[in-house]
């Protein structure tokens, strides 16, 4: 269950993030809604996580870093903002930084 709430955390911080971008800087007012109920349903789920027993460093390693995959790889579809091989090369870094974030709270 701890895993389904940090799964939900990333999944709600994306699409908020998503749509403080379709708002384009705040001129876009409808957009504004979804973006603090998805920041605060982030947190909030975020903060189960936490409670259900995944330590803060894996969960905020895992957190930011698909959050950060996630968001530039729709941001590509949606916005067709650039994703280039080097932007590429950085998310296959940091999901490995979190690999190992996460093999480390083991050894």
């Amino acid at each position: 269950m701890s895993w389904l709430f940090l799964g939900l955390a990333i999944l709600t911080e994306v699409i908020a993030t998503l749509c403080l971008r379709a708002s384009e800087g705040g001129r876009h007012k409808v957009w504004l809604a979804p973006v603090v109920l998805g920041y605060v349903a982030s947190f909030a789920f975020l903060s189960l996580s936490l409670h259900r027993g995944v330590a803060i460093g894996v969960a905020y390693g895992i957190w930011t870093a698909v959050g950060v995959a996630l968001t530039a790889i729709a941001s590509r579809f949606l916005f067709h903002e650039p994703l280039t091989r080097l932007m590429g090369v950085g998310i296959a870094l940091i999901a490995a930084g979190v690999v190992l974030i996460d093999l480390g709270e083991t050894h």
